[in-house]
């Protein structure tokens, strides 16, 4: 039984990957310190004897004896991220210098959970991960994108000069049950204002594009890529599908019956206008392609949504 460290496993999507990778017979510790993670997301776990939740900041090192390491522990949504830059570009760079270190010592394979945010805002379309990006690295969102390019940095120049074992997947948008109230993101923040009925709020003309990929598909595509032999990435991950802002909001409006009305807001400094994944690569390499559609998917969510309210 393969023993796997989930770093940020209390969060959206990590609590879904320690989920598929208990179900797949792995041994699994999970480390969370809770900043936007939630013991709740991992209840239908902590009684299972093969899962492990130990309460840790990766900035900190940590001892364990481990074969696989998936590295998510970083908040992702720009609410988050931007409420304590300092804070987010530690846990990016410390953190990943402290599973680096970890894995060299115990020979395990690292997987660095990267962003399509390393593309900022692109003057390719769709993106390919041979694209090097266009970054502010001084904007208010360059805490998490510049952090999240160090990582890859490090994660290249440990497999280069040290020897560790690694893999990057570049994660595009990914939504889904367990996103918190507060998320902050797209999906998240529209549904929640669909359901009680508030205005929904665009910032610009609602005319960037953004790709939505379901969570159980983005956590297979991790699982996947970590599975896989003499590649290391970078690969991307996400749905291909391109919606605009403004059709997410009405498909929204629609699907919950609501009343909210659409506004629009100003636009934020460094929202990239366009982002969609080429996953040639990851179809190649991993044999993953998403099919879930997003109608599909934002019932879910909804459904989830819905209840977590009713709750609070």
């Amino acid at each position: 039984m393969k023993k796997v460290l989930v770093t940020g496993g209390a969060g959206f999507v990590g609590s879904f990957l320690c989920e598929l990778l208990i179900d797949k017979g792995y041994e699994v510790i999970a480390i969370d310190n809770f900043y936007t993670g939630n013991k709740s997301n991992l209840s239908q776990l902590i009684d299972h004897p093969n899962f492990k939740l130990i309460n840790h900041d990766v900035v900190e090192p940590i001892k364990l004896e481990v074969e696989w390491i998936f590295n998510l522990a970083c908040p992702a949504s720009p609410v988050h991220y931007q409420a304590n830059p300092i804070k987010t570009t530690k846990t990016s760079v410390l953190g990943i210098i402290n599973m680096l270190e970890l894995a060299k010592k115990m020979n395990a394979r690292l997987l660095q959970a990267s962003t399509s945010e390393v593309y900022g805002d692109p003057l390719e379309h769709p993106q390919h991960e041979n694209y090097f990006g266009n970054v502010n690295p001084i904007g208010l969102r360059s805490c998490y994108d510049e952090g999240k390019r160090i990582a890859e940095s490090l994660m290249y120049d440990y497999n280069r000069q040290k020897k560790v074992d690694i893999k990057i997947v570049r994660i595009f948008n990914t939504y889904g049950p367990r996103m918190n109230l507060n998320d902050g993101r797209v999906v998240s923040n529209f549904i929640v204002a669909a359901l009680k009925g508030n205005p929904i709020a665009i910032h610009g003309d609602g005319l960037q594009t953004r790709c939505f990929c379901y969570v159980t598909e983005l956590v297979d595509a991790l699982h996947k890529m970590m599975k896989t032999k003499h590649f290391i990435g970078p690969v991307n991950a996400g749905n291909p599908k391109e919606f605009t802002i403004k059709e997410l909001a009405e498909k929204i409006i629609d699907m919950t019956n609501s009343r909210s009305k659409i506004i629009n807001s100003p636009a934020r400094n460094d929202d990239p206008l366009r982002r969609k994944p080429e996953i040639t690569l990851a179809k190649e390499k991993l044999g993953w392609e998403p099919f879930i559609k997003l109608e599909d998917g934002l019932l879910k969510t909804i459904n989830y949504f819905e209840n977590l309210l009713k709750c609070s």
